[in-house]
């Protein structure tokens, strides 16, 4: 197969794979994080402390996370043809790559969260804040730039994600790898596709750790004192509105 052969269809694989990502890692984002924090809102000494809620959304967290991805495809089908009507292509692909990266992402929350300050929590309480104002001003803030490094690794565990949707008729650099590469021992075309994905996988890390390390830098330079001014200055603020 020639150059002017394989361009178009890695052009279009390429598309492919950063639409399902794209929107996937959205959704999971919107839904993993707010399950991620209410797991450790519930924990034992957490603000709103409910041991049995907190073991009922870390079971279901933990299957969620242990199904195979492949399994959790076609367990899903009925469910991707209710929301999509079909259960093939790449919009039928976003809707088991967001909600078996949705717990991942949680988890990944979860484990961001835990490492904020306490001593900054108790501030705001002092201060007397609510749960909703620690949420917005303390724990999101002062987690971010953690929030940041596990959103860049929820999107290399979904570009992988998507590489085996191709499997299924789903599009994208997994499809063409299999269909091309292996069905029809087009070796280049896999190649070239393997390289693809090195390239897209390398840019999306180091974009993501340059983000997360320029934020934790930018609040070590801060340091304590004028956080907790920030924030008696935004409750107050929020007491007056």
């Amino acid at each position: 197969m020639t150059w002017s052969e394989m361009r178009p269809l890695l052009e279009q694989a390429c598309w492919d794979t950063l639409h399902m990502v794209g929107w996937s890692t959205l959704i999971a984002v919107v839904g993993g994080l707010p399950l991620g924090i209410l797991l450790v809102l519930t924990d034992k000494g957490g603000l709103l402390q409910s041991l049995g809620a907190n073991k009922v959304i870390g079971q279901i967290v933990n299957i969620a996370r242990s199904m195979p991805f492949i399994i959790l495809m076609v367990a899903l089908m009925d469910f991707t043809r209710t929301i999509t009507g079909t259960t093939i292509g790449r919009e039928a692909a976003i809707v088991p790559l967001a909600i078996g990266a949705i717990p991942f992402f949680a988890r990944l929350v979860e484990t961001a969260v835990r490492e904020v300050d306490g001593g900054l929590v108790e501030a705001v309480q002092s201060m007397g804040g609510n749960t909703w104002t620690i949420v917005r001003k303390v724990l999101v803030p002062e987690a971010l730039p953690s929030l940041i490094a596990s959103t860049t690794t929820t999107v290399v565990a979904l570009i992988g994600y998507s590489a085996m949707a191709g499997t299924v008729g789903a599009g994208g650099l997994g499809d063409i790898a299999i269909r091309y590469g292996y069905q029809r021992f087009e070796t280049d075309l896999m190649w070239i596709t393997v390289a693809i994905l090195a390239v897209v996988i390398s840019v999306i890390q180091f974009a993501g750790d340059y983000a997360a390390r320029s934020l934790h830098r930018r609040g070590g330079k801060a340091g304590p004192a004028p956080k907790l001014r920030l924030l008696k200055a935004s409750t107050a603020t929020s007491k007056t509105v």
